[in-house]
């Protein structure tokens, strides 16, 4: 699985609209309305690295309303799941 944070900054007229739209495509797994220089974070998580451009670059930027984006590739996934299971080893 490939994930990525997308960044999203909003033409002001899709402030009310953007989040819903971000959150019902394919391979967005959640979209946060934030506070900061951003308005939005979309999660992307799709099987293959190559599907990242077809939802961000085929879909994504194209909705009506998004102003910029910055997009972050994770290379590793932390978890408070994977920290617990860390820790608790040999107890």
């Amino acid at each position: 699985m490939t994930t990525a944070v997308v960044l999203v900054e909003a033409e002001r007229d899709a402030l009310q609209t953007l989040g819903g739209a971000l959150a019902g495509l394919d391979g967005v797994a959640e979209a946060y309305s934030v506070t900061g220089e951003w308005d939005f974070v979309a999660i992307v998580r799709v099987p293959r690295h190559e599907q990242l451009a077809e939802v961000i670059t085929g879909q994504l930027v194209k909705l009506d309303g998004v102003g910029r984006t910055q997009t972050m590739v994770a290379f590793e996934v932390f978890s408070e799941h994977d920290l617990d299971a860390m820790f608790s080893i040999g107890q």
